[in-house]
């Protein structure tokens, strides 16, 4: 075909999509059954979601985790994470490290998109980098003490079970699937050989002063008023300000700001702490913007920190906000109904069948759970005939996927590895389930 030919066929075809785009969007407004309780209620607790989402989340898990992810792109060497993660790393080292992360890392499916996306550009392997992202949100160690507690010891035991196996098989079946590619990625890569930069323990305070402000913040109120996790959540706070005082101890001496500036910039954060006990997200929001102020004046790495953190809020907001949207449209949230009536879903996964825990799986997989808020909502479906197979297949497939994390995903690794991770979490979350729930009875 003449290159004249071609170019005018690739010209219709771009045309034919932007009209095929008008016209899709014009047919959904045409047929839009505004005035349907049904349709209204499902756009009201979509935008319930939503605004539940940015009170709840965004200051406390997403501004933290953006910037924890900038300390990994800008601070520690890509050399660093190919040895660990990287394709040719001791896969027991690389495996076992990304299978407990979560332990560490209280996060949910979203907040663990920006650490994921760092390390994944910075040269890890998918097989690990896969893992990382599976097991941040799914071994969150409080969430499945409260599995234990409240849906059952049996239940608890088989969560982490089966999410540390989980992160390790999916991993090794990513790297397996792509090896190809994963190949021609190691091969194409070139790790500069830089000159020995500051020590090591350095970066490391600087990278879990910030992780133990994410953890503290986001730890969530247990079940019982007794105890060393009831402790923690009393205390919470204090425990958060203290991480940020070592937050601010490392500006100084990791990376060289000047201590007066620093000083002057803590000093509010503080005042207001002192004043308003009562309102912590007074202090939290007046240290992010102070911290965004000094990167922002200070030249070189630290401002280079605060760019790579930006850059990773940009390229993940707009995603999440609309994934959240769609999954408040359809699903609705814990306390109302999307367009999918409560009653088809408790319906749909009683006993122990293929069907159940396949739903249940996909169920889980689209909805989006905040850290700890599955473990109510299977207990609400528990009551409602749910049978315990399912339960494990929700509780494996719904923390480390959703929507919104699906659309990140997607823009990380492309469309075809996020459709086989989406496929792996689903098939071995159904099929989990249906041991689980034969053993269970």
């Amino acid at each position: 075909m003449p290159r004249h030919r071609v170019t005018i066929v690739m010209e219709l075809k771009k045309e034919l999509k932007i009209f095929l785009w008008i016209a899709g969007f014009f047919l959904a407004a045409w047929f839009m059954p505004v005035g349907s309780a049904r349709f209204d209620n499902a756009i009201l607790e979509s935008l319930e979601l939503l605004r539940w989402y940015a009170h709840e989340h965004v200051l406390l898990c997403l501004i933290p985790a953006f910037f924890i992810a900038g300390v990994i792109a800008v601070f520690v060497s890509q050399a660093s994470v190919i040895k660990y993660f990287g394709a040719n790393a001791p896969k027991w080292k690389s495996y076992l490290i990304a299978s407990v992360s979560g332990t560490v890392l209280a996060v949910c499916s979203c907040t663990i998109l920006p650490l994921f996306s760092s390390i994944h550009k910075r040269g890890a392997g998918l097989g690990p980098a896969v893992a990382f992202l599976y097991s941040g949100p799914a071994i969150n160690i409080l969430a499945i003490v409260l599995t234990a507690r409240i849906l059952g010891f049996e239940l608890g035991v088989a969560r982490i079970i089966g999410a540390v196996l989980f992160s390790v098989v999916i991993g090794l079946l990513m790297a397996f699937i792509f090896r190809k590619e994963e190949a021609e990625k190691a091969e194409a890569l070139v790790v500069p050989n830089l000159p020995a930069g500051r020590p090591l323990w350095h970066t490391a305070m600087h990278f879990f002063a910030l992780v133990g402000v994410l953890v503290f913040a986001n730890w969530g109120q247990p079940g019982e008023n007794a105890g060393f996790f009831a402790f923690v959540y009393t205390y919470k706070w204090w425990i958060t300000g203290g991480f940020a005082l070592l937050s601010a101890f490392s500006l100084v001496h990791v990376l060289g700001m000047p201590w007066l500036h620093v000083a002057l910039a803590t000093l509010p954060v503080i005042i207001l702490a002192v004043l308003l006990p009562d309102q912590p997200l007074l202090s939290f929001v007046a240290g992010t913007a102070a911290l965004t102020i000094l990167t922002a004046r200070t030249d070189g790495e630290s401002r280079d920190w605060l760019y790579s953190s930006w850059g990773f809020a940009k390229q993940i907001l707009p995603l999440l906000a609309a994934g959240v949207l769609v999954a408040g449209v359809l699903l609705g949230t814990a306390e109302g109904e999307g367009l999918i009536p409560n009653e088809w879903i408790a319906a749909l996964v009683g006993g122990n069948s293929l069907a159940s825990n396949l739903f249940a799986s996909v169920f889980g997989a689209f909805m989006y759970f905040a850290t700890l808020t599955e473990v109510p909502i299977v207990q609400g479906l528990l009551s409602n005939g749910m049978g315990q197979g399912p339960a494990l297949a929700l509780l494996l497939a719904g923390p480390a996927l959703s929507l919104p994390n699906m659309l990140v995903i997607r823009s990380v690794m492309g469309t075809k590895r996020t459709a086989v991770f989406v496929v792996l979490v689903v098939v071995m979350a159904t099929l989990s389930g249906m041991v689980f729930g034969s053993i269970a009875g």
